[in-house]
């Protein structure tokens, strides 16, 4: 069973002190792999440090400024990041793991994970509140935050879509408790059930087909 946690981070590593959960960063753009030498084609040497690594700033500046150049970075990351998401689901499967925790800031924005997702909550604060947090943690000027900010779908519209909602407009320790409320929910579900039944047959009708082929 799937679960998708958007918002804020440390919401999300609240969740692995109970469940197995994956944050992927962009792993897939290190040095010598194939989304990286893409870049590196499409962007130029100047979104680079000269020790080779992707400059995060420079192609952030980019990207939030550009649809286009945000498109074409997606459509470069998303498929590495989904083929490692997807192996690292099945390994939590073969593990035994009840649910796995998704952190996926466009999840709604991309729809490509949504159907394949159990439960989605949202973590949301006032829209000043946003602003402002994001231009901290970032370092961030005004503009640069308003411009990242729009490429989302507004919080309050992600609200709607999401099953679970936490209120993060107050202290950690109050998002805190409604985590540990939503984790209850979850966690006495039995959907993983039918999930794990589910991939169980899949699993045995493809061995089955493979020994009729021999």
């Amino acid at each position: 069973m799937l679960l998708c946690l958007g918002g804020i981070m440390q919401h999300s590593r609240r969740f692995c002190q109970f469940a197995y959960t994956f944050f992927f960063y962009f792993s897939v753009v290190a040095p010598g792999q194939k989304a990286y030498k893409k870049i590196r084609e499409k962007f130029g040497d100047e979104v680079f440090h000269a020790d080779g690594q992707l400059d995060r700033d420079k192609i952030g500046q980019i990207i939030f400024h550009e649809e286009d150049k945000r498109k074409l970075l997606n459509e470069i990351v998303h498929p590495a990041i989904q083929k490692q998401l997807l192996w690292q689901i099945f390994v939590c499967f073969l593990r035994g793991h009840k649910f796995v925790v998704l952190d996926i800031p466009l999840l709604f924005e991309t729809k490509r994970l949504l159907p394949y997702i159990s439960y989605t909550v949202v973590v949301f604060c006032h829209e000043e509140q946003q602003l402002n947090r994001l231009m901290e943690r970032n370092s961030l000027s005004m503009d640069d935050a308003k411009a990242r900010i729009k490429t989302q779908i507004p919080l309050p519209e992600k609200c709607k879509l999401a099953t679970y909602v936490i209120d993060n407009s107050g202290s950690i320790e109050e998002a805190g408790e409604q985590v540990k409320a939503v984790y209850v929910k979850i966690q006495a579900s039995s959907k993983h059930l039918f999930c794990r039944i589910g991939l169980l047959i899949l699993i045995a009708a493809v061995v089955c087909g493979i020994i009729s082929f021999f």
